[in-house]
């Protein structure tokens, strides 16, 4: 049997996240489309618009592979999914192993920092203040402009201001 491609991705997404909105409002899915849109690869394609998937939807990793996505794509969108049980700082060094997963990301932290998007929110401004913080620091590990020892360090310091 061939294996699921970029229609089979989209129709996931489309179907378990209609209705679903973002924080400014606008259907959700439409950050999976921009986040797919900011990687060349197929099959970071796939893994760019699945990248939430399984952590804000029923979806499985298991249920990924019954429909027959690539062993890549599901190894990489389960490194892209972050359990609750890891830091965010060691998903991010987690991800940065995989380059499927690595690319995907980095496209997921651009949209999600891009000025457009970001929201002024008098009530929970410091917390959004620290939220893209994290965001500015993960991009720098992931493009290597930053190691891993001064990327932990730094992002420890930030989770203390919190």
């Amino acid at each position: 049997m061939p294996s699921a491609n970029i229609d089979d991705a989209l129709e996931l997404v489309v179907t378990h996240f209609r209705g679903m909105k973002d924080k400014d409002g606008e259907p959700y899915v439409m950050h999976c489309l921009r986040v797919m849109m900011g990687v060349s690869d197929p099959l970071a394609r796939q893994v760019a618009l699945m990248h939430d998937l399984v952590e804000d939807t029923p979806v499985s990793i298991e249920e990924l592979r019954s429909r027959n996505f690539s062993e890549q794509v599901v190894a990489a969108v389960d490194l892209i999914t972050h359990k609750s049980e890891d830091s965010y700082a060691d998903y991010v060094v987690r991800i940065k192993q995989n380059d499927l997963a690595r690319q995907a990301k980095l496209s997921d932290l651009r949209d999600n920092s891009a000025v457009s998007r970001v929201l002024y929110r008098e009530h929970s401004l410091e917390r959004d203040m620290q939220r893209i913080g994290r965001y500015i620091l993960s991009y720098q590990f992931l493009s290597d402009r930053m190691d891993e020892a001064t990327y932990r360090r730094r992002m420890s310091a930030l989770e203390q201001d919190e």
